[in-house]
């Protein structure tokens, strides 16, 4: 403790005595630093705010309907993108400032520049600020609300014009697809043209047309099978039946000739029945005739078909018999029958013999037709989705040039500054004061670090040497002149200080003026 006291003591004596040296230090670096610090220029800041969102109520009523241009993510590309080359090129052009270059290093001294002054800073998803400082007020002014025009320009027209090149490119696909559909088109009706017996049916892609020769002749076969059937039937009926009936002399209608009838009309249902079912208005007419016959008294008229039949008279004779006559026809009409279903049968046969031929000697002729086939569908797809495509880019071009999808309103616009907000003179001014007087002090300080001179006889006592004594100076004249050398360079201070005051004074009176 006492060996520190005894340091600090010698550094003071040693600083004493080098006071002026402090005080000429102080005040050099005063002189210095201020005139520097009024050598700044002063630093004005223009700044915008700017809100930017997108409509609320159409860009949902256009989802699914529109293209989605997703205005959102457009502005947040454009905030980062807002400080690019070109969009800065764009402000040194609006601003004047490429009038000051004189060569190609200047302006990209100048773009780096404006590239780390300008701050633009999100205050909130939808908020932000756009700064700028420089030394001329109108300068600030004019970089700032260029960079709103710019943003603007590009908010507006950048999604318009993306828009539009989408729409030329949609348009010049659909042109080239269009062609191309048209030229598959021709080749699948060419194609199918020339070899339409073979190919499918348009209505049914999946049966193609050997297989429905083969199913119609088929088909022929059941029906041929069956008219032969009824043929076979009909004729052993018509061998069954007789052609001529015998008739009694004097009888009746009603007796043996009666009889007769009900014969002939049991017939007649027989062969109505080979042909019509139990529901069928002939078959019941025939019945019910069938019964009046069996009821009917021998001199009562016989009733028919056709009517009440009065009794005839005649001698023993042949009479032709009408069922059989019937039968007759409807034999002849079943040989018809077998006879056209036999043609029918025969050309299907061929047709599908030939069908088989073609299909032998080009094998591949169906797989071909079917990947033209699907060719053409792939093509069809293609270019109902780019009309569908282009429809949507439309709404959307319609919704951006006639309807504001992106509201960009400017909250504070930029004002040319009245006041500089850099430096701030009244620190640099009291720091350059503290500084100065460090300084001076700093230099007393390090001048007794390097002083080999002893100030006691202590000091003298530490290299080993005997000391008898030391020689004080107790007078008052001395005394006096140290404290007029302390008032002096009190006053030294002071008015540096008060330098001081009249500089701050000064600063903040200029500054108020402005």
């Amino acid at each position: 403790m006492d060996q520190a006291r005894v340091l600090l003591s010698r550094y003071l004596r040693a600083a004493w005595r080098r006071r002026w040296l402090a005080v000429i230090v102080a005040w050099l670096l005063c002189s210095l630093g201020w005139a520097a610090v009024y050598s700044i220029p002063n630093q004005y800041e223009s700044s915008a705010r700017l809100y930017v969102d997108a409509d609320a109520v159409l860009t949902p009523l256009l989802h699914g309907l529109a293209a989605d241009s997703a205005p959102s993510g457009q502005l947040e590309i454009l905030q980062r993108t807002l400080l690019s080359r070109p969009n800065l090129e764009k402000l040194i052009s609006k601003t004047g400032l490429d009038l000051t270059l004189d060569s190609a290093a200047d302006r990209d001294r100048l773009l780096t520049h404006l590239a780390s002054a300008i701050k633009v800073n999100p205050q909130t998803r939808n908020l932000f600020t756009i700064t700028y400082r420089d030394k001329s007020p109108k300068l600030a002014h004019d970089v700032v609300q260029s960079l709103l025009t710019i943003f603007v320009e590009s908010a507006t027209g950048g999604s318009r014009a993306d828009m539009e090149n989408a729409r030329r490119f949609l348009e010049q696909q659909i042109k080239s697809y269009e062609q191309q559909l048209r030229a598959a088109e021709q080749r699948r009706a060419d194609f199918r043209a020339r070899y339409i017996e073979v190919l499918p049916a348009d209505n049914s892609p999946n049966v193609p047309a050997l297989d429905g020769a083969r199913n119609q002749v088929d088909a022929l076969d059941g029906r041929l099978q069956d008219a032969l059937s009824a043929r076979a039937a009909l004729k052993k009926e018509v061998d069954s039946t007789p052609p001529m009936l015998l008739t009694e002399a004097g009888g009746v209608a009603g007796g043996p000739a009666g009889r007769t009838m009900l014969q002939q009309a049991e017939d007649q249902l027989r062969v109505l029945l080979l042909k019509d079912t139990d529901q069928h208005p002939d078959v019941i007419a025939q019945r019910k005739l069938i019964e009046s016959l069996r009821h009917a008294p021998d001199s009562a008229p016989v009733p028919t078909a056709n009517g009440p039949r009065t009794p005839t008279f005649s001698a023993g004779r042949s009479v032709p018999n009408a069922v059989y006559d019937q039968l007759k026809v409807k034999l002849v009409d079943a040989d018809a029958t077998v006879v056209s279903l036999q043609r029918q049968r025969d050309d299907a046969v061929r047709y599908r013999d030939r069908l088989e031929k073609i299909q032998r000697e080009q094998p591949g002729l169906i797989a071909e037709y079917q990947n033209m086939d699907r060719d053409y569908n792939v093509l069809r797809q293609n270019y109902e989705a780019l009309l569908e495509r282009l429809q949507s880019a439309n709404i959307a071009q319609a919704a951006d040039t006639q309807a504001d999808k992106v509201k960009l309103q400017v909250i504070d616009p930029p004002r040319v500054p009245r006041l500089p907000v850099a430096p701030n003179r009244v620190l640099l001014v009291t720091g350059v004061l503290l500084g100065a007087l460090a300084a001076g002090v700093g230099v007393t300080v390090l001048l007794a670090q390097l002083d080999r001179s002893f100030a006691t006889a202590d000091d003298l006592r530490g290299l080993g040497l005997p000391v008898l004594g030391g020689i004080s100076i107790l007078t008052l004249v001395p005394l006096r002149r140290r404290l007029m050398a302390a008032f002096r360079v009190a006053t030294a201070v002071a008015l540096l200080v008060c330098i001081y005051s009249g500089l701050v004074l000064h600063i903040l009176h200029s500054t108020a003026l402005i």
